[in-house]
C-alpha cells in the first residue's frame, strides 16, 4: 500500500483492511511504503506497525512517486500472493476476500479491481482517463479500459514482475504486458476517506506520457509518417508552382509561405519533442540509478529489496 499524505484517514482504512484480512482465514502482511510524506503520515506508520504484528514498513528517502512506492512495497513482499492498493480508501476492503477466493480457486493469476464508476471525479478527470485509456489501448495493443493498481498478484506473476528491470515503471501496464490468466472483479470507486488526490494535471500527463512511451514506439513512426505526407504534399504543390510559373500565371503567395512555414515548424517542433521524450527514457535507463531509495524500514530489517542491494 503505497502512502503520501494520508494522515487524516490512514488509520481508518488500515483498520478497515486488517479487519477485512482477519475474516479469510489468511497468514497476512501489510507493507506500508511511505513516499516521503511531508505531514504526519510516517509518525502514524510508525505507530501502527508497533501495534500490530501484521504491519511492515518503509520509508522512502524522498518522494518518488507512486510507481516508484508501488515497486518498493512489491520487492519487499513475502507472500504467495501479493494485492496492491491504494491508502486513500477508494480501493474497498470489502473486495479483498472475494480476490483472494478468486485466486484459491485455482487456474488464476491476476484478479483486478475494475472501475465501473469513477466517483467524484470531475468531468475533466473523467474524459482525461478516458482518453488516456483509449491512446493507450489503441497503441499498446492491451486492453485497459476501468483499470486500476486494485490488483492481486500470484507469486509467479510478481517474480516476472521483479525480472522487468527498466526504471520507469507503470504498474498497471507492466501487468497487463505480463500476461497470465487473470480474471475481473468490478467496484464502485467510493469517496476519499479524507483530504485531496494529490494527483494534479501535470502529473497525470506525466504518468500518461511514461506510460505510453515505456509500451508503444507508434508516436516516433507518427513522426515518420508525418514527413512522408508533407513530402508527397510538397511535391504537389511544387509542381503546382511550377506549372504556375511556367505558363506565366504565379501570383504573389507571401500568406501561403507564411502558413507553410508555420505548419512545418509546428511539426517539427512536435517531431523534436516526441523523439526528446525516448532520448529522455534511454537517457534516464542508462544512468541506472535506483527506483527509489529506502531511508528506513519498520519490522522487516534483514529484507533489502531488489533495486537497493548495489546502491
Amino acid at each position: 500500500m503505497p502512502v503520501y499524505r494520508e494522515s487524516g484517514s490512514l488509520e481508518a482504512v488500515i483498520d478497515d483492511v486488517l479487519g477485512a484480512s482477519r475474516d479469510m482465514d489468511v497468514e497476512t502482511e501489510l507493507i506500508l511504503v511511505d513516499d516521503g510524506s511531508p505531514d504526519k503520515t510516517w509518525e502514524i506508520v510508525e505507530r501502527l506497525a508497533s501495534s500490530h504484528r501484521e504491519i511492515r514498513a518503509a520509508r522512502l528517502s524522498r518522494n518518488f512517486g507512486k510507481e516508484s512506492a508501488v515497486a518498493a512495497g512489491l520487492e519487499l513482499a513475502l507472500g504467495d500472493a501479493v494485492i496492491v492498493m491504494d491508502a486513500d480508501g477508494q480501493h474497498p476492503p470489502a473486495l479483498l476476500p472475494e480476490m483472494i477466493n478468486a485466486w484459491r480457486a485455482g487456474g488464476v493469476d491476476i484478479v483486478e479491481g475494475v472501475k465501473i464508476d469513477r466517483g467524484s471525479e470531475t468531468l475533466f478527470s473523467k474524459a482525461g482517463a478516458e482518453l488516456f485509456y483509449l491512446i493507450w489501448t489503441r497503441l499498446s495493443g492491451f486492453e485497459m479500459r476501468g483499470a486500476s493498481d486494485y490488483k492481486l498478484l500470484s507469486r509467479r506473476v510478481l517474480d516476472a514482475y521483479l525480472e522487468m528491470g527498466e526504471r520507469a515503471v507503470f504498474f498497471r501496464g507492466m501487468t497487463a504486458w505480463l500476461g497470465f490468466t487473470r480474471v475481473q472483479i468490478p467496484f464502485e470507486v467510493p469517496e476519499r476517506a479524507s483530504g485531496e488526490s494529490s494527483w494534479s494535471v501535470m502529473r497525470r500527463l506525466r504518468l500518461a506520457v511514461n506510460g505510453i512511451s515505456a509500451f508503444s514506439s507508434f508516436p516516433l513512426h507518427l513522426v515518420t509518417l508525418a514527413g512522408i505526407i508533407f513530402f508527397l504534399f510538397s511535391l504537389t504543390f511544387g509542381g503546382y508552382t511550377l506549372i504556375l510559373q511556367i505558363t506565366g500565371r504565379s501570383v504573389s503567395g507571401f500568406a501561403t509561405v507564411i502558413l507553410l512555414l508555420l505548419v512545418i515548424g509546428s511539426l517539427l517542433m512536435i517531431s523534436l519533442g516526441i523523439i526528446g521524450i525516448y532520448l529522455a527514457r534511454i537517457y534516464d535507463e542508462l544512468k541506472g540509478r535506483p527506483r527509489y531509495i529506502i531511508a528506513k524500514v519498520l519490522g522487516a530489517a534483514e529484507v533489502v529489496p531488489i533495486s537497493n542491494k548495489n546502491v
